[in-house]
């Protein structure tokens, strides 16, 4: 296997919207969970999407993943590999994206990396330096009160020149705005200057071509699934991959359904809220969870029954306040840890009792879930929403499954049901 276009992604429900964008633009993809086994059976395919839960442990484990990731895919000829981040550019000042990017440039020996998060298409852009969320800066969005990694400068070149050991510059609209050959040139300007990464504006679709055209003639680009579109057409466009459909990727699978809610986004309360017109809903005691409950137990007892009728939802997603007062009795790592392993405990014996058709909403979330369940890779299918694929299961112990994995704010109001009538 040769590959086109290698990519590591910093979280699982990032990894999905990334490997979703490449299927839609042509590109045969899987997505593995971790660095793949020797013996894993992948299909022929022009891109792989290495799922990493890095993007909010500690910086020095993040780098020696990711770095073992990168090997693997160059192993398989990768010349270029994408390292996949939040559109949001969720991180603390010490990192994780800048130890990543830096450790990776080293390996690779390249001298500038572009780097953006834009994904105009999903409400994300870039200008001037600064991170827009549809209309209002990063800083002004509700992704400042993230409960992990609140984000409260939207000014990209200074959020990653305090993580990178390397100075940090700027290709703006301007520039992007007269064509590859201008950012070719401001990328050399920028690395004569000793500037070793650059954020590059983008506001428009057609942007990201540019920059994929670009980013495709370098070894090493950084950024959300928007860079990983413009890559994708590069390659499609220059007649390095042939434009391949996803036919064949959607035989029936059945089974019971359960959906599995916890973000505490405002996307993601609201699609709860929704679903509750439709589906048996039980939301979890979170503070049980911390005082040794066995939370875990009472919604599977719950769940059993309504299975056999219908689909469930089990929800330990809040509001923004209710998590930052449950942190500071808790503590915000033990706080996060326990229930994202009691969602985990119920995903398990939820498959162990039959559901074959899992919806995750929440990244870390889908992270411990799929952690759980030891599911090696994924067939990419068809798109629920924007940036949220269905997924086929490759190598999974429990056997067929289709799973649906939701970063928090990603989804249209009726998210559950949209997913439900696509998992068949």
């Amino acid at each position: 296997m040769t590959l086109a276009l290698g990519c590591i992604a910093d979280d699982y429900t990032g990894a999905s919207d990334l490997a979703n964008t490449l299927t839609r633009a042509g590109l045969r993809t899987v997505q593995t969970i971790g660095v793949p086994a020797d013996d894993l059976d992948l299909p022929e395919v022009d891109a792989v999407v290495v799922s990493l839960k890095s993007r909010s442990i500690e910086p020095g484990l993040a780098v020696s993943r990711s770095r073992a990731a990168d090997k693997w895919l160059r192993g398989r000829g990768a010349s270029h590999v994408l390292f996949k981040i939040c559109s949001t550019f969720d991180s603390t000042d010490a990192g994780n994206i800048g130890p990543v990017m830096d450790a990776l440039r080293a390996d690779c020996d390249e001298a500038v990396v572009l780097v953006t998060p834009a994904f105009p298409e999903t409400g994300r852009t870039v200008y001037q330096g600064n991170l827009f969320v549809g209309a209002v800066p990063l800083n002004e969005s509700p992704l400042k009160d993230h409960p992990l990694n609140p984000m409260h400068d939207s000014n990209l070149v200074r959020v990653l020149s305090r993580q990178s050991r390397t100075q940090i510059g700027l290709v703006d609209l301007a520039t992007l705005s007269r064509g590859a050959e201008a950012v070719r040139s401001r990328l050399a300007e920028l690395s004569g200057n000793g500037i070793g990464a650059a954020i590059i504006d983008a506001v428009f679709d057609r942007d990201l071509e540019t920059i994929g055209l670009v980013a495709a003639e370098h070894r090493l680009s950084v950024g959300a699934s928007g860079i990983g579109l413009g890559l994708a057409r590069a390659l499609v466009s220059t007649g390095k991959v042939k434009s391949a459909s996803t036919s064949g990727r959607d035989a029936t699978v059945g089974g019971q359904v359960a959906c599995l809610a916890g973000s505490c986004s405002q996307a993601t309360l609201q699609q709860i809220a929704n679903a509750e017109r439709v589906m048996p809903v039980l939301h979890l005691d979170t503070d049980r969870i911390l005082t040794g409950a066995n939370e875990a137990q009472r919604a599977l007892d719950w769940a059993g029954p309504r299975l056999a009728q219908g689909p469930v939802l089990i929800a330990s997603s809040a509001t923004p306040a209710d998590v930052a007062a449950l942190q500071a009795r808790h503590g915000r790592d033990a706080a996060g840890h326990a229930i994202e392993q009691t969602m985990a405990d119920i995903a398990e014996n939820l498959v162990k009792s039959g559901v074959r058709r899992l919806i995750v909403a929440g990244g870390e979330t889908s992270g411990a879930v799929v952690d759980r369940l030891r599911i090696p890779g994924f067939l990419v299918g068809a798109e629920i929403a924007a940036g949220v694929p269905v997924l086929r299961a490759v190598g999974a112990t429990a056997g067929e499954m289709l799973l649906a994995l939701k970063s928090g704010n990603f989804g249209g109001p009726e998210f559950f049901s949209d997913a439900m009538r696509l998992m068949r």
